[in-house]
């Protein structure tokens, strides 16, 4: 059987899924003190994840911060238009992730995750997709057996060297400047829907003058 084309892959996806640290951000870590009588809920967080091998913050006196990037936050509204589902599955806990999950309303939330293969086939069957229909985008080792487990494996430019030697496709950008971006234009550049996809959200957010 002759190997499917990245495109030929992209042109099935109705489902987008991605690692966080290094795929929606650049993998940068920052660590402030809480400001003083101010309550965190990392903890509270990290216990709804009991048992399933993630790590985070473990504190109520510091605040982990992350930086993502607004055009990742447009391919969410552009997949969003085309039909296409989103989610993110982490190993890592952090309340910050949770808010910019429900910040760009995404389907899937997954934090805390050892066994990210397991998650995102359970995702996909949640959805009523074959494993073909999904992608996952990564960046290190620990994001292979998810990016095998799907239909489209993509990796970040700034993934290591064993994930883009797997990786379907390799975005132009880095993790956390843009490569989500380059992930959701790729596909849906594949599909033939990107033209119309991109009219339409233009067309949403400044109407013509009548």
């Amino acid at each position: 059987m002759p190997r499917l084309s990245a495109q030929a892959r992209a042109r099935k996806i109705k489902l987008l899924l991605f690692d966080v640290d290094g795929v929606l951000t650049d993998g940068k870590l920052f660590i402030f003190p809480a400001p003083a009588g101010s309550q965190q809920s990392v903890l509270e967080q990290s216990a709804k994840h009991g048992g399933e091998g993630g790590f985070g913050l473990h504190s109520q006196s510091l605040i982990e911060a992350k930086g993502f990037h607004a055009h990742d936050g447009t391919s969410i509204s552009l997949a969003r238009m085309a039909g296409i589902k989103t989610g993110l599955i982490t190993k890592r806990i952090s309340e910050t992730v949770a808010l910019r999950a429900r910040d760009l309303k995404l389907e899937h939330v997954r934090q805390g995750v050892q066994d990210k293969a397991t998650c995102f086939l359970e995702i996909v069957k949640q959805e009523g997709l074959k494993s073909e229909e999904a992608a996952f985008i990564g960046d290190d080792v620990i994001d292979l057996p998810a990016m095998r487990a799907g239909g489209l494996a993509i990796a970040v430019k700034n993934a290591r060297a064993e994930v883009k030697k797997e990786a379907h496709y390799v975005t132009p950008h880095p993790g956390g400047e843009g490569a989500l971006r380059d992930a959701v234009e790729f596909i849906l550049k594949a599909q033939g829907r990107w033209k119309r996809i991109v009219g339409e959200y233009i067309n949403q957010r400044s109407p013509s003058v009548q």
